[in-house]
């Protein structure tokens, strides 16, 4: 039983790996080559381009972008220990997961405080 689930993951995983594979290829060979100006330029809403697209961003997007990606596998954490929590309502676990959150206020604290989070 367990051979067979090895082996039925096996052939999932390489069949995972060879049809997006196979299928880039074929369109790769296959697909007309029509190169122009027009298909390369930048297209808004069927009207000339007022500004170039390719303009920098300020760093201060990637930042808060950054920081909620950590916040938010912060919340990812809580919500299984909230059911394990609930069924054996352990006060160690409890504690365990007080420790995580202070660790993370201090770190909201320090981000906070370099003024990671105010817009100039």
């Amino acid at each position: 039983m367990e051979d067979n689930v090895l082996a039925s993951l096996v052939i999932v995983a390489v069949l995972a790996v060879i049809v997006p594979v196979a299928m880039a290829l074929l369109g790769y060979l296959l697909g007309p080559r029509r190169p122009s100006e027009v298909k390369y330029s930048v297209y808004e809403c069927g009207i000339e381009p007022v500004v170039d697209a390719k303009r920098r961003f300020s760093v201060k997007f990637y930042q808060v972008a950054v920081l909620f990606v950590v916040f938010d596998v912060e919340v990812a954490f809580l919500f299984p220990w909230a059911i394990s929590f609930r069924e054996s309502a352990g006060f160690a676990m409890f504690g365990e997961m007080l420790a995580f959150l202070a660790i993370l206020a201090v770190g909201l604290y320090y981000v906070i405080k370099r003024g990671a989070l105010e817009w100039e």
